[in-house]
């Protein structure tokens, strides 16, 4: 395809092949996070703190979909990858297209299941009766593009790992922009406040879900997708290699759980001390916070090709190399996005709010306590890439389950009990720091 990258996973200096699939890595991820803030932004001008406040409430599902997809695509892509290094093309492509379509097919029952018990499930993702209506709004127009999230995410594992990280980019970049049209002329001309937003969402995931389809049946090199047999003995293999990919790739979805249940707890302990205003400081702050996430998946995302492909010829001097050059790019990108939290917490929350709003004063006061945690935010992602990428998957999930739920769960419950409700923003960096802690005490050991 044209525009296709020359790249070779084995010879290329590490420097120069992260960088080649980093940048445009996190290009299309800044272009995502882009659309997520800009959607916040019309989103609270249009409809208010209200309305932020019920996306943040039933953007969990759209996580746990996206974190599914993560867990198939990198279980996939590191299998793939040490498949290739061994020049077993026909295996990698086996097993990408085993990915796409089991996952393809779990997403559309669970999309099913959304739709028929929606009411239900925004009272448990923690809706009150004002915002009930907005929450469902949002949750019945948007999860429909599960599908073509599906598509996209698990896609650009593979197109990065064919060796078209630029064509990646573009995937994120073509949907960004349309999304940001339609937002504005759904929420302002059309005034369809949140449902707008969602049909905008919608319309812009399939655009990106399209195009990375269209790659994988059309334009691949070596992964373009195959036919299924359906045989028994097929059905088999396929149901192995399925579960084997998930096994790998399981940390990730633990990752997206994690920032569902960031979500989904934090907006209940929010309503709890701070009500409907709390939810809406605490929705500002979760819309940034996909652009701390984007610099530590990235740099996980870009790192794991060239580790799992050079694990599996043996070159342990270069996987070393590449989990160190992901960790100064760690530490370089989670400071930017300190720096920022830290000095300018008003302009960063007017965008989305008026400075009148009581959600805005709030949201002010508790960003520089949030920005605490993202140093270990981000080296706890790479640190658990990393581990995905050498088949260490056991680790990979304990070490997401301390962050997801064995810490965060207590912190964000006992923190404003003790320490009053400001505290709820330590939440996410104490829970970060504790498990930055088991990870390092895990290498000194492992050594």
């Amino acid at each position: 395809m044209s525009g296709r990258d020359d790249i070779d996973f084995g010879k290329v200096k590490i420097d120069r092949l992260f960088r080649k699939i980093f940048v445009p890595t996190l290009l299309g991820m800044v272009s995502w996070s882009a659309l997520t803030v800009v959607d916040g932004i019309f989103v609270g001008w249009g409809a208010g703190s209200n309305g932020i406040a019920a996306i943040n409430i039933s953007f969990p599902l759209f996580l746990f979909i996206t974190g599914f997809a993560l867990m198939v695509g990198m279980g996939a892509s590191v299998v793939s990858s040490i498949h290739l290094s061994q020049n077993n093309v026909k295996a990698a492509r086996l097993n990408v297209s085993q990915a796409v379509w089991f996952a393809t097919a779990v997403s559309v029952l669970f999309i099913v299941a959304v739709e028929l018990f929606s009411y239900k499930i925004s009272y448990l993702l923690g809706a009150s009766d004002t915002l009930l209506e907005p929450v469902r709004d949002y949750m019945v127009w948007l999860i429909p593009s599960g599908v073509m999230q599906i598509w996209s995410v698990v896609g650009l594992f593979i197109i990065r790992l064919d060796g078209s990280p630029r064509y990646a980019t573009w995937c994120n970049v073509v949907p960004a922009l349309l999304n940001m049209l339609l937002d504005w002329v759904f929420i302002f001309p059309l005034g369809m406040g949140v449902k707008g937003a969602a049909i905008a969402s919608s319309l812009s995931t399939l655009t990106g879900g399209i195009m990375a389809l269209a790659y994988l049946l059309f334009y691949a090199d070596k992964l373009r997708l195959c036919k299924i047999k359906m045989s028994v003995t097929s059905m088999r293999l396929t149901l192995r290699n399925i579960m084997y990919q998930c096994k790998i790739g399981f940390s990730a979805l633990i990752g997206e759980v994690t920032m569902a249940l960031l979500l989904i707890v934090g907006n209940i302990v929010f309503m709890k001390y701070l009500g409907d205003s709390g939810v809406g400081a605490y929705g500002v702050a979760c819309y940034y916070l996909p652009f701390v996430f984007m610099f530590g998946n990235s740099i996980a995302q870009s790192a794991q090709p060239i580790i799992s492909y050079n694990f599996g010829l043996g070159r342990h001097d270069r996987v070393r190399e590449t989990l160190l050059l992901s960790c100064r790019t760690a530490v370089v990108c989670s400071l930017f996005s300190i720096v920022l939290f830290t000095l300018f917490p008003a302009q960063l929350v007017h965008l989305f709010v008026p400075a009148d709003d009581p959600a805005a004063h709030i949201a002010i006061a508790g960003f520089p306590y949030f920005a605490t945690g993202f140093l270990f935010f981000v080296l706890n992602l790479v640190a658990i890439g990393y581990l995905q990428s050498i088949k260490k998957s056991t680790q990979a999930v304990l070490f997401s389950l301390l962050r997801g739920v064995v810490f965060l769960l207590p912190s964000y419950w006992l923190l404003p009990q003790f320490f009053g409700a400001e505290a709820i923003w330590f939440a996410l960096p104490l829970s970060e720091v504790l498990t930055f802690v088991v990870v390092v005490a895990y290498a000194v050991v492992g050594r």
